[in-house]
């Protein structure tokens, strides 16, 4: 079949695909069993996905991955974003046997080559214009963390400074000057500045003026003596966080975050590895606001579901010696192939406008489902980087902190409570934006209603609903109680309203009968070890069931039986529209 009428089948056959019906014979019950059970005894306990996803796939195409047990999945993870353009795209496949077929190095360390030079051509061609003129390149390792590391060495090789500045529920990665920068660290060289969360507003206002308190904040630490922060090498953020769970930064707010750094000679790095590649509904999520960042951060995307992870800066600050940063793998010929076709395809089938129409459309749906099902607290996202905030609807609102734990007493009115990591401005103090004439102090804001507490334990029984119908979702944010949709940017509308249904018949069954669903997170205590005694268990815990080696439940060994238009599985109460 050639590469455009496997891409036209990909297309027809998707929406009715992924739908669980797929036969599992009595082999593949098998093989899939013993293969889990092996990854159980022999891998490590740091495996993540594998314990909420208890499947072994064994073929995909575009937005559908069938098991080894025979069941079809619709896959909105997106091997965490890296899939812009799905599984085994042709384009991509095209370009990956290309390269096989033409005797060309693998592996070429950090040479140039005619395939590294064509990925540089077209990644160039997609920058924002103000770094594309005056960019240079820095291959790195191939995981986006090394990328981090790269960004953050580069800051500090320029300007001789070491801080850095960072944002609550940012995620960077999982090496340690990049765990450093995220979030949940701690004992840390980094000053962690509040990022504007709309819902949980760690000043307990909300909106332009939450936002704007955030910046005057930034402003101050930078400016006041004695705040104890030294000047930094550099800011970094996300334009989107993802792993905080999917909160999109206000464009007003990443200028003027643009505008403090370039004040003030602080490189801005944006992490753009899971927004980048149209993701957003832009070809690179700072072009929303129309910033021009220093430093780009980029990968998952850009290697076409290949490991490639690259620093793109402006040339001034190229001040590094050589071999500063290397990597032995930094020369990946295949996935500089298959990310030349992704960003050639991604531009040229202007998939981030499709991103930007379509994810508008599930938000709305996915806002009105709110509406009916009190325990989706908040909807939101960018594009096709879409979240769900789940909450517990039998907690009265109260004040929380910026991580969705209730506060010992609610704050009086007025007040600002703080989030961890988060300073709280003083009451009525003047934010205004750079170039503002305005004088004299504000009135203290009046609160934002006050959320629920967040509710992991039902977005994970929502995530296990969804698997159980053939759909693949991701759990993040505070407590794990975002549920995450990363569909691939060739996602049709049908597949779209496939994806909707299923979640939307997830939430219900789990809202109708949340006996029969939730179970108490796992809390992963640490575990000792000691040489005389080998590694001691963490204390008892409440115990979730064993999914490790089971399949999703409430299915047949056969799968669900297939709706007649392919769009939902038969047999289950149908979600609202």
């Amino acid at each position: 079949m050639s590469g455009a009428a496997e891409e036209r089948e990909t297309a027809r056959s998707g929406a009715r695909e992924g739908d669980g019906s797929a036969g599992a014979d009595d082999d593949g019950r098998s093989l899939y069993e013993g293969i889990l059970r092996r990854q159980s005894a022999r891998e490590s306990a740091a495996r993540t996905y594998a314990r909420s996803l208890p499947i072994v796939p064994v073929r995909a195409r575009g937005l559908t991955i069938e098991g080894a047990d025979g069941r079809r999945y619709l896959d909105c993870l997106s091997g965490a974003g890296a899939l812009a353009l799905g599984h085994n795209h042709p384009v991509v496949l095209e370009a990956i046997r290309k390269v096989l077929d033409s005797g060309a190095p693998l592996h070429a360390l950090d040479l140039a080559t005619p395939v590294k030079d064509a990925f540089v051509t077209e990644l160039f061609r997609t920058l924002p214009p103000g770094l594309a003129d005056h960019a240079r390149v820095q291959f790195c390792g191939p995981a986006g963390t090394d990328a981090v590391e790269a960004a953050l060495k580069l800051a500090r090789t320029a300007t001789g400074r070491t801080g850095v500045l960072a944002f609550t529920g940012a995620y960077h990665g999982m090496t340690a000057g990049a765990a450093e920068a995220s979030g949940h660290a701690s004992d840390v060289r980094v000053t962690r500045l509040p990022y504007p969360y709309d819902y949980r507003c760690p000043y307990g206002v909300g909106g332009e003026r939450g936002a704007e308190l955030a910046a005057r904040w930034a402003e101050s630490v930078l400016d006041d003596p004695k705040s104890g922060v030294p000047g930094p090498a550099c800011m970094i953020l996300e334009p989107v966080q993802g792993e905080g769970g999917v909160i999109p930064a206000p464009d007003g707010w990443l200028r003027r975050m643009r505008q403090i750094t370039a004040d003030r000679s602080i490189p801005l790095i944006a992490d753009e590895i899971q927004t980048g590649v149209g993701r957003t509904g832009a070809f690179w999520a700072v072009e929303h606001s129309g910033i021009t960042p220093d430093v780009m951060v980029l990968s998952k995307a850009i290697g076409g579901s290949l490991p490639l992870a690259v620093v793109v800066y402006r040339d001034d600050l190229d001040l590094w010696e050589p071999g500063a940063h290397a990597g032995t793998f930094r020369g990946n010929q295949l996935a500089m192939a298959a990310g030349t076709a992704t960003l050639a395809h991604v531009r040229e089938h202007r998939l981030a406008d499709h991103a930007a129409g379509l994810g508008a459309r599930m938000l709305g749906r996915l806002r009105a489902l709110a509406g009916e099902f009190p325990h989706l607290g908040d909807v939101r996202g960018r594009g096709l980087m879409i979240g769900v905030e789940m909450v517990d609807p039998e907690s009265s609102p109260q004040a929380v902190s910026g991580t969705g734990v209730p506060t010992s007493t609610p704050a009086p009115s007025g007040a600002h409570p703080a989030s961890s990591g988060a300073h709280p401005a003083p009451s009525g103090a003047q934010l205004t934006a750079p170039g503002s004439t305005a004088r004299g102090p504000r009135p203290p804001a009046d609160p934002a209603p006050a959320p629920r507490p967040a509710a992991p334990a039902f977005a994970a029984a929502v995530q296990r609903a969804c698997l159980d119908r053939g759909l693949i979702v991701e759990l993040g944010g505070r407590h794990q109680s975002v549920v995450r949709l990363l569909p691939p940017l060739t996602i049709t509308d049908d597949q779209a309203t496939a994806v909707l249904d299923r979640f939307a018949d997830a939430v219900a069954a789990v809202t109708r009968d949340p006996t029969g669903h939730l179970t108490v997170p796992a809390q992963h205590s640490p575990r000792r070890w000691s040489p005389a005694r080998g590694r001691q268990p963490a204390p008892q815990q409440r115990q979730l069931p064993d999914r490790e080696n089971q399949p999703p439940d409430d299915q047949s060994d056969d799968g669900p039986e297939r709706a007649d238009d392919g769009s939902r599985p038969t047999g289950r109460p149908t979600g609202p529209a």
